[in-house]
C-alpha cells in the first residue's frame, strides 16, 4: 500500500547532501525545477492506501526510470549505482543510509503501474507547463519528423539464420583445429535458400569427415543444431519469422536499406523542446500523424500557427487540415503524392525516402513505372510494382493479390493543378527561410538516440516502446529547459 501523505526523510546524515551534491549538479536542479507530485496522483489508483505492505513511494520508482534513461543505463546498474551515488539518493529523496530497491522491482512497476496513464502525454504535458510557466516558450511554430527505434530483436531471414549457425559450427571447429579452414567449401553467394542449404550440407559433410573434432561436446551441440535446421528448415524458419516481439514491423528508410521495430513522430517547440510525440510500429507514415501531433500541442495550451515538415507531411488531407485551422504547412510537395489520386489509401502508404509505396504488410515496392496514357484521354500515373512472391504467402493477400497473377501493382494518377496554392507558397521567400530550421529536430533525434539510449528498443512490445519514449523526451525535454533557463540568468 502507499500513504495518503508524502513521506519525509528524517536522518542525522542528511546534510551530507549539502556538502556532496553542488547547487549546480543537474539532478539538484531537476529536482528544484520539478513537483514531481504529479506522478503520485497519476498513480495512486494502482495502490491500496490502506492494506497490505508498504510500497515504494511510486515517485521514488518514476524517478529511478528517469535515472535510468538520463544515464542510459540497465535496470540492474541504475540501483547498483544508487547504493553509493549521493547525487542520485538526494534525488531519490533517500537518506545516505537508506537501503535501495531490488532491481526487479522496476520491470514489475513498468508493467503495473504506469500501464493505461497515458504516460508520454503525461510527461510531455508537464514540461511544457513548466516551459510555459518559466516563459521559455514563445515561438508559435512547431517542427514535425520522425525517428525509429530498432527492436531488440532481429528478425533473421531463413538464409541468415542458416549463415548464422553454419558460422557457429565452424567457429567452434577452428577453435580445436584451426587447420580444417582449408577443408571448408567456399561460401554461398547466392540469395537463394536452397543454395545456402546446399552450403550447409557440405559443411556437415566436412566436420562428420572427422570423427574427433565431431565429437567435441562445444562442436557436437553446434553440428546437431545444424542439422536440425537443415532438416526441417521451413518450420524452423517460419519459428524465426516470428519475432519475440510481436508488435515491431518492417519499415523502410530508403529503397536500400530498412530496419524493424517502432517509429517515434514527434513535433518541437522552435526553441527546442519536444511538444507532442506518437510512437508507432515501423512500418507507419509520417504524414498521418500531422494532425494527431497538432492537436496534442493544442491540447496544452500552447498555441501554433506554423507547421514544419519534409515532403511526407504535404499529403492533401494535411493541407486541408491547416488550411482549416489557419495554420501554415511548410512542406515542399512530392509529385507522387500531392499531385495525384489515389484509391485504398489505407492499405499503401507512400515512403517519401525511398520513393516507393509500402503495403500494409511492410513490403515496399520493387520498382516504379511512368505512362503517358496519351491515347485514352487519362492522365498519366505511375505504376508501382511488387514482389509476388512475397505476395504468395503474405497474411493480408486475400482482397489485394489474386491467385495465379503474374504481378502485383499499385499505380497513381497525376494531377499537376492539384495544389497550386501550396505550388505558388513554397516559392516564397518566408518558405524558404523557415524551411531552413528544419534542421533543429534531427539533432534532437540524434540527442535521443545517442545519449538516451533511444536507438534500441529497451524491451518488446508497443507499451514497452511506449515507456522508453515517455521517459526519453522527458530528460531531454528537463535538459534543454534548464540549459535555457540557466542562458537567461
Amino acid at each position: 500500500m502507499i500513504s495518503n501523505q508524502e513521506s519525509f526523510t528524517l536522518s542525522p546524515y542528511i546534510a551530507i547532501y549539502d556538502l556532496v551534491v553542488p547547487k549546480d549538479n543537474m539532478l539538484r536542479q531537476i529536482k528544484e525545477l520539478v513537483d514531481f507530485s504529479f506522478i503520485l496522483d497519476e498513480l495512486k489508483g494502482k495502490y491500496c492506501l490502506d492494506n497490505g505492505r508498504n510500497a515504494v513511494p511510486p515517485i521514488r520508482m518514476f524517478k529511478y526510470l528517469l535515472l535510468k534513461t538520463i544515464y542510459d543505463l540497465s535496470d540492474v546498474d541504475i540501483v547498483d549505482r544508487s547504493k553509493y551515488d549521493m547525487s542520485f539518493k538526494y534525488f531519490l529523496d533517500m537518506a545516505p543510509e537508506d537501503p535501495v530497491i531490488d532491481s526487479s522491482s522496476l520491470t514489475k512497476f513498468r508493467k503495473l503501474r504506469l500501464e493505461n496513464i497515458g504516460l508520454l502525454d503525461l510527461l510531455i504535458g508537464k514540461t511544457i507547463e513548466i516551459a510555459l510557466e518559466k516563459e521559455i516558450i514563445k515561438s508559435k511554430t512547431i517542427i514535425v519528423d520522425s525517428t525509429h527505434t530498432k527492436s531488440r530483436y532481429n528478425q533473421n531471414s531463413p538464409k541468415e539464420f542458416l549463415q548464422e549457425k553454419s558460422k557457429s559450427l565452424r567457429k567452434a571447429v577452428y577453435q580445436i583445429n584451426e587447420s580444417m579452414k582449408g577443408k571448408f567449401p567456399p561460401k554461398s553467394t547466392s540469395d537463394e535458400v536452397e543454395d545456402e542449404l546446399n552450403y550447409c550440407h557440405q559443411v556437415i559433410s566436412v566436420v562428420e569427415s572427422d570423427p574427433k573434432v565431431a565429437s567435441i561436446p562445444n562442436v557436437k551441440e553446434r553440428l546437431n543444431v545444424l542439422k536440425e535446421v537443415v532438416e526441417d528448415y521451413k518450420e524452423q524458419m517460419s519459428q524465426m519469422n516470428c519475432s519475440t516481439d510481436p508488435d515491431a514491423r518492417v519499415g523502410h528508410k530508403t529503397a536500400d536499406s530498412s530496419f524493424f521495430g517502432y517509429k517515434t513522430h514527434i513535433a518541437m517547440s522552435d526553441e527546442r523542446i519536444i511538444t507532442a510525440a506518437v510512437v508507432t510500429t515501423g512500418e507507419k507514415s509520417d504524414g498521418k500523424y500531422l494532425q494527431e501531433l497538432i492537436e496534442k500541442i493544442q491540447a496544452t495550451g500552447m498555441e501554433i500557427n506554423t507547421v514544419i515538415g519534409d515532403t511526407a507531411y504535404s499529403e492533401k488531407s494535411n493541407i486541408s487540415y491547416v488550411k482549416e485551422h489557419q495554420l501554415e504547412l511548410i512542406s515542399k510537395l512530392h509529385p507522387h503524392i500531392t499531385h495525384g489520386t489515389r484509391t485504398r489509401e489505407d492499405e499503401f502508404e507512400f515512403n517519401k525516402d525511398a520513393g516507393l509505396f509500402v503495403c500494409k504488410a511492410g513490403h515496399m515496392a520493387i520498382k516504379k513505372k511512368y505512362e503517358e496514357r496519351k491515347g485514352q484521354d487519362k492522365n498519366p500515373r505511375i505504376k508501382f510494382f511488387f514482389d509476388i512472391e512475397k505476395c504468395k504467402c503474405c497474411p493480408f493477400r486475400e482482397g489485394c493479390y489474386k491467385e495465379g497473377a503474374k504481378s502485383k501493382t499499385y499505380s497513381i494518377t497525376i494531377k499537376s493543378t492539384e495544389h497550386k496554392d501550396q505550388e505558388v507558397f513554397q516559392e516564397t521567400a518566408r518558405f524558404k527561410q523557415l524551411a531552413k530550421t528544419r534542421y533543429k529536430i534531427e539533432a534532437k533525434n540524434s540527442e535521443l538516440k545517442h545519449r538516451h539510449g533511444f536507438k534500441t528498443a529497451k524491451s518488446s512490445g508497443l507499451f514497452g516502446m511506449e515507456i522508453q519514449g515517455a521517459t526519453a523526451i522527458f530528460a531531454v525535454n528537463l535538459k534543454r529547459i534548464l540549459k535555457l533557463l540557466n542562458e537567461k540568468e
